[in-house]
């Protein structure tokens, strides 16, 4: 079949609207039509080439939602008609990952900078060249051939055009603050960056009881947004950021902090850390680009302070239990999706979102494909 898509031709140029040529479902795949997507900056990663080695050309988007059309042999838990979310990294329920209870870090997570099929090869050309999605998903298009692994569904009655926000971004950010850094009730958070993963952070450490929420975000814009999400302080700079934390919590300093920004830089992991207390955790859920090897910290004080610094993957969630999980937040009233879209945008204006995000002109943006 043909069908419309966002492809990247090569590196640091705009997205191209091209018409694929798309192969039907086979073994363990269904044929999905997108109603949404979610505009990650993680797909602006690999504009830029911070994922080094991304084969291109590939059609971006990873925070898909919409409607199975058609399943292949072998899909047991799905059916034509029913309403899907894209998870950007695949549970394949079999591995030592799945089974063990992380499918965030399942072993088909592999391929997702490939942009191959699970099966190695793959479903779309684009004038005659064969041509990779990014995650397994590619939902910059409007039609997708996925595997069964990256789809999950969820009930008919959730808007498809916020569900999607929860294949990566805001499951990310919640995750990092409810998973990762383990936010109790009292707890003093700080999370550095207030966009698709910030926002998803202050809303986890909302929904795990913290006592203070303090953004950090240099554009001062943001500041009623995040309260609304449940901040309770905002700083412009870390050096704001610092003093408020030392007069909130006495000396002690935060229980965690959280890396959300655009770009993960060396600089900011030793700013996090010296905003932490004794045994603290900076988590790190921002990407940094792969060739950036510069972090700074004082390893003295990891060992004397017994500080942590943890990564998170898709904030450790098991997707398939926690996009339905948070998908219930929503429906009752607890996370809140509709206040997190700035914008939507059509598939022609995908570049001017990007602009849009990238100037902090908005939270988040979600591209609605046009089937009419």
């Amino acid at each position: 079949m043909k069908t419309n898509a966002a492809v990247l031709w090569e590196l640091n140029q705009p997205w191209s609207i091209e018409e694929i040529d798309l192969d039907g479902p086979k073994e363990g795949e269904v044929l999905i039509e997108f109603q949404a997507s979610g505009l990650c900056h993680s797909d602006h990663h690999v504009v830029t080439g911070d994922f080094a080695g991304v084969p291109l050309p590939i059609i971006g988007g990873h925070e898909g939602a919409g409607v199975v059309v058609e399943v292949g042999p072998g899909v047991r838990d799905l059916k034509a008609g029913d309403h899907v979310v894209t998870s950007f990294l695949p549970a394949c329920g079999r591995c030592r990952w799945c089974a063990s209870g992380h499918q965030n870090l399942c072993d088909l997570g592999a391929l997702i900078l490939t942009g191959l099929q699970a099966d190695g090869t793959y479903r779309r050309k684009v004038k005659g060249k064969e041509v990779g999605i990014l995650s397994g998903v590619g939902s910059f298009s409007q039609y997708g051939t996925l595997a069964e692994a990256s789809v999950v569904k969820i009930d008919d009655d959730l808007p498809l055009e916020r569900a999607c926000l929860l294949g990566c971004g805001v499951m990310t950010g919640w995750g990092s603050a409810v998973n990762t850094a383990d936010v109790k009730p009292g707890d003093t958070v700080v999370v550095i960056g207030f966009g698709g993963i910030g926002s998803g952070a202050v809303q986890g450490a909302r929904l795990a009881g913290a006592e203070h929420i303090v953004v950090v975000e240099p554009v001062e814009a943001k500041r009623d947004k995040a309260f609304s999400f449940g901040a309770t302080h905002f700083a412009t700079s870390m050096e704001e950021a610092s003093a408020l934390v030392m007069e909130l919590t006495r000396g002690v300093m935060a229980d965690s902090a959280l890396l959300t920004m655009g770009v993960l830089e060396g600089r900011h992991i030793d700013e996090a850390l010296n905003i932490v207390r004794k045994g603290g955790a900076v988590v790190m859920t921002a990407i940094a680009s792969m060739a950036d090897v510069t972090a700074n910290l004082s390893m003295c004080m990891m060992t004397l302070f017994q500080k942590r610094l943890l990564g998170s993957l898709y904030g450790e969630a098991n997707p398939r239990a926690d996009i339905p999980r948070l998908l219930n937040l929503y429906r009752d009233g607890k996370l809140l999706l509709d206040e997190t879209v700035t914008a939507e945008y059509k598939l022609n204006d995908i570049n001017q979102g990007y602009d849009d995000m990238l100037a902090g002109r908005n939270i988040r943006g979600v591209l609605i494909h046009d089937h009419s």
